[in-house]
């Protein structure tokens, strides 16, 4: 802290506020950037998707089996990189011979493509809380682009468990399964093409 004046005139007002910005540029937080590290928590990773069945119902289902992390800096709410893997013989719908032919090669064909991979190439942040992210969804050895839209719920310490700082974050995303290659049921209406992709993760700060 500078030391203090010891001029007995008292400064004029424009000297004043200038004095007071200075002081309180010092006193606040650098805008630098610190990208740190974070990991998705497994047991806190939840993967799944809506698709609709014959036209009656939407399928709920998911993939039990998932890991990734990113590196971000939360200050400036910059997200500098980002990888998630996800299993995909682990699809789980609670009935089994749908399940097998999910694995397939009418669908996910995951003798031949075992991993199911999201790259990110970018993000935009709209507010403190959400923002638009952007990666190469590679399915069925093909890459395409996709956006999703990320909410962050929560940012602190854990409260029991681990104790590390935590994000707790929601993403959702539409894609046209067909854009891949997966066309099984699509022309008569079977199942569905589009296919809603649903996020819900907590990731610990390394």
């Amino acid at each position: 802290m500078p030391s203090p004046l010891h001029h007995t005139q008292r400064p004029s007002l424009p000297i004043a506020a200038g004095l007071a910005l200075t002081l309180g540029a010092l006193s606040m937080p650098s805008a630098s950037a610190e990208p740190r590290t974070y990991e998705i928590d497994p047991e806190h990773f939840s993967i799944g998707f809506l698709t609709k069945h014959v036209g009656y119902a939407d399928i709920l289902g998911m993939f039990l089996e998932g890991q990734g992390e990113f590196v971000y800096d939360e200050q400036t709410r910059q997200l500098h990189s980002g990888n998630v893997e996800i299993a995909a013989d682990s699809v789980f719908t609670n009935h089994e011979e749908r399940d097998n032919h999910l694995r397939s090669d009418d669908f996910l064909d995951a003798g031949r493509y075992s991993t199911i991979v999201f790259e990110v190439t970018g993000f935009e942040a709209h507010s403190d809380s959400e923002g638009t992210l952007e990666g190469d969804l590679t399915l069925l050895g093909e890459t395409r682009l996709v956006s999703l839209a990320v909410t962050l719920n929560k940012a602190a310490e854990y409260p029991f468990g681990h104790g590390q700082h935590t994000l707790g974050l929601s993403a959702r995303t539409t894609i046209d399964r067909s854009d891949w290659g997966m066309n099984y049921g699509v022309d008569n209406g079977m199942v569905g093409d589009e296919v809603e992709l649903i996020f819900e993760l907590e990731a610990i700060r390394q």
